[in-house]
């Protein structure tokens, strides 16, 4: 950095400061309702703060405070049509009479936080960036329907769509975090991932990008001139830690104010803690142990084991989920059902799972050709052993013990399963480039099950796992793309009844989330999509503040 750029950020926050304290709206006893460190302790480390790169979960809070969408959606999560989304870089938008294109107007007060406009470049610039097959993002399916974006004047950019559906305006706005034009454009796409804005953003957000300091915290400050109001808080800390375990510690030492996700063993803590207090969290997500379809070491080759689908079915019978759920996560997990949520899913008994049924599950692996035949209690073929690895995150007990369970059932039927527990972005690297037997994985659903197309079928980046059918695909497309609900409702039950009976995983629990807050702040509901969706909006109790909430944008956390 420039001692120039140095100088303009000090600038900057001096500046915000003086706003600050010179307009900070106060509650009726006089005390400013603004102000206050908010310190989330994490236990892993992003790996990078660009939108459409960095959009692992460790990310996304920073990133949806930091960057804007066009529009934003509702809190009952609507997916269809545009009514329930709420203008954000965008003041207004318009539809073509055949709804092919939809042209939006650009808020002409938006401006980056290094001073630029937002413009229409930037719109475009962004789709490039979510469809470009040079960088590794897992957003490119969602956006598939988009066919290309248009500038027509600085202020308007235009969608065209390749045909009608009802998620359309979703497609345009909810996937992509506006990024800026003038900042990246220069750079080849394929290495967006080494630009100086991963590690030092610059968006549109109600929170600046203060710093980042490797491995320890990075922090985010309030935009105090931004057009929409600025944040209560005057900053949010992301307290790195390197595990857990570890971030546990800080939280109960005092050192943190918020861990998401607490774990069950945990709530009996918090309770006994003054200080804090459970917050449910609605997330819509699922656990999984996923199957490589294809070898690790030769993708154009169906893997040795999970090749076979008899062999998935026949692990799948073997495991006892309702046990499994209840050892794992006590009362606090259901048993999932198929590849989403309940709660979104529109008939939970139109389709069938695979029973627990040990029996079946021996003669499936008999008839593949799995027999022990040296009697050391694992099957084996032609000299292969029916053995694998089962790769889970370091940081989550839950997984941990998922694994341990899974080893032991899978055992039952004579298959050797070995536990592999790594660092979260280690396991992500070994997923990415699918280099695995199997993994215990999870997913926060996209609202209206669109993410499905992401994680699943054919074309999604996030599938891993390498599932292709095409029946598959043709029915979640068509419960995507259909206006009659009941036929969506139809076509969803085929495509989940399609996924089951081909077993690319076994779909495990549905974890209820829970995250530990400090007393002291004040939030409004959170949303089933990100606990962080409004974090613009959490403010501090003027009666509790504590120290670390007087410091003031001007000053050094501590």
């Amino acid at each position: 950095m420039t001692p120039r750029a140095l100088l303009s950020r000090a600038s900057a926050a001096l500046l915000s400061a003086l706003a600050l304290a010179c307009a900070a709206p106060s509650d009726e006893a006089g005390n400013s309702t603004t102000g206050g460190t908010l310190v989330v302790v994490a236990p892993a480390e992003p790996r990078s703060l660009l939108p459409a790169i960095g959009e692992a979960s460790q990310a996304a809070p920073i990133l949806a405070s930091l960057y804007e969408r066009l529009a934003d959606i509702g809190p009952t999560l609507e997916t269809a049509g545009d009514a329930g989304f709420t203008p954000r870089l965008a003041t207004r938008w318009q539809w073509s009479s055949d709804s092919l294109s939809l042209a939006f107007t650009l808020d002409s007060t938006a401006r980056w936080h290094d001073g630029h406009r937002v413009s229409a470049h930037d719109v475009r610039f962004t789709f490039r960036v979510y469809t470009s097959d040079s960088v590794a993002t897992d957003q490119g399916s969602l956006v598939s329907n988009i066919d290309s974006v248009a500038v027509v004047d600085s202020s308007t950019a235009v969608f065209w769509f390749k045909r009608r559906s009802p998620q359309q305006f979703y497609d345009a706005t909810y996937h992509m975090y506006i990024m800026p034009a003038h900042r990246l454009d220069s750079i080849p796409l394929g290495r967006l991932a080494e630009s100086p804005l991963a590690r030092d953003p610059v968006g549109t957000g109600r929170f600046r990008f203060a710093r980042w300091d490797a491995q320890q915290r990075i922090e985010i400050v309030a935009d105090t001139t931004h057009p929409k109001g600025r944040p209560y808080l005057d900053r949010v800390i992301f307290s790195i830690a390197p595990d857990f375990g570890a971030a546990t510690i800080k939280l109960f030492a005092g050192e943190a104010d918020l861990l998401e996700n607490i774990k069950p063993e945990n709530l009996a803590q918090v309770a006994r803690t003054p200080t804090l207090r459970v917050v449910d969290n609605p997330a819509m997500q699922y656990r999984f142990l996923g199957f490589n379809l294809r070898d690790p070491r030769n993708p154009t080759q169906p893997h040795p084991l999970f090749g076979d689908v008899r062999v998935r079915r026949a692990l799948s019978m073997a495991v006892d989920r309702e046990r499994v759920v209840r050892n794992a996560y006590d009362s606090l997990g259901l048993v999932a059902l198929a590849p989403a949520p309940r709660a979104l899913i529109p008939d939970t008994t139109a389709f069938t799972g695979l029973p627990f049924d040990l029996a079946r599950a021996r003669a499936l692996l008999d008839s593949a050709g799995w027999t022990d035949s040296d009697n050391d209690g694992v099957r084996d073929r032609n000299g292969v052993k029916l053995a694998f690895d089962i790769l889970a995150p370091n940081s989550s007990p839950a997984a941990q013990r998922l694994t341990v369970l899974l080893q032991a059932q899978f055992k039952a039927v004579g298959a050797n399963a070995t536990p592999q527990l790594l660092e979260i972005n280690s396991l992500s690297e070994r997923v990415d480039e699918r280099r695995f037997d199997t993994y215990t994985g999870g997913w926060l659903s996209s609202p209206g099950l669109v993410g499905m197309r992401q994680t699943w079928t054919s074309t999604g980046d996030g599938n891993a796992v390498r599932y292709r059918n095409p029946v598959f695909d043709a029915a979640v497309d068509s419960a995507l793309t259909t206006f009659d609900r009941a036929a969506s409702r139809r076509h969803w039950a085929q495509a989940f009844q399609q996924i089951l009976d081909d077993a690319p995983a076994i779909w495990l629990a549905e974890p209820r989330v829970f995250m530990a807050l400090h007393r002291r702040f004040i939030v409004p509901p959170t949303r089933p999509d990100g606990w962080y969706t409004n974090l613009a909006e959490w403010r501090v109790d003027p009666a509790q503040r504590i120290d670390r909430d007087r410091i003031g944008l001007g000053g050094a956390a501590r």
